[in-house]
């Protein structure tokens, strides 16, 4: 399944999400910082969505409420309730 995410207070724009039985396969940040983005989305490849949700959620950039691991988790709860 291909989920695509409207981040909301963070520098990317968007994150498309391609999902399989709860794992990642792949991640892409459509805007923001390149460098840290596609280190998260190498990192986040062929890891349980659970896991990225639990180790992601609550990180802070800056003094923003969010962040991009941040609005990935969110993008990843969102995609494993529908």
């Amino acid at each position: 399944m291909t989920y695509t995410y409207h981040t909301k207070g963070v520098c990317s724009r968007q994150i498309v999400i391609d999902l399989e039985d709860g794992v990642v396969q792949n991640v892409q940040f459509i805007g923001g910082c390149s460098g840290n983005t596609q280190g998260v989305a190498a990192l986040a490849k062929g890891q349980k969505a659970q896991t990225l949700i639990q180790l992601l959620q609550g990180i802070r950039c800056g003094n923003k409420n969010s962040s991009c691991p941040d609005q990935l988790a969110e993008a990843l709860k969102q995609a494993l309730a529908q």
